[in-house]
Parts: structure tokens; C-alpha cells; sequence
């Protein structure tokens, strides 16, 4: 069941995102809604409670297969701090 919802947002915030929309063949609504549904589903994937920093960072080393992440770890920090 949907439900009308008022929210006051800057002007140019909503042209830019009324073209966007346009642009994705969207309805403003459908966005918001999208949007809304992701910043509230409960995330079980760790993913989800990573800082923006490490979820931007995600996938750009790839470690092999076999690393022992405790042993790696544990090494990084003896090399650092002796």
C-alpha cells in the first residue's frame, strides 16, 4: 500500500534529481523509495557496517586464496611494532 509522503528539500536538489530520474526512465518517487529501502533493510552482510572509506576501498587488492589472515596479521604487527 503506498502512502503520501511531503518532505521539504532544496530546489535545485530536486531539478537535478527530477533530470536524473528522467534520464534512468524513473519516476522521482520510484528513487526515493529505492533509496529509502536500502538505507533500511537490515543488512546481514558485513558489507553493510564497513565506514565509506573501506566499502569505497573494497575489491581493489586481491588477496590469493590461500592467506592465512591471523598469521598475516600477526606478522604485519610484529614487523611495526618489533
Amino acid at each position: 500500500m503506498n502512502s503520501k509522503l511531503t518532505l521539504n528539500i532544496d530546489r535545485s536538489v530536486i531539478e537535478k534529481a527530477k533530470s536524473y530520474a528522467q534520464e534512468e526512465g524513473r519516476s522521482l518517487s520510484d528513487l526515493v523509495e529505492s533509496y529509502l529501502k536500502i538505507i533500511v533493510k537490515k543488512e546481514t552482510d558485513s558489507i553493510a557496517t564497513e565506514a565509506p572509506l573501506t566499502k569505497s576501498l573494497r575489491g581493489t587488492f586481491k588477496a590469493p586464496d590461500n592467506i592465512d589472515y591471523k598469521e598475516a596479521l600477526s606478522k604485519g604487527l610484529s614487523e611495526k611494532y618489533g
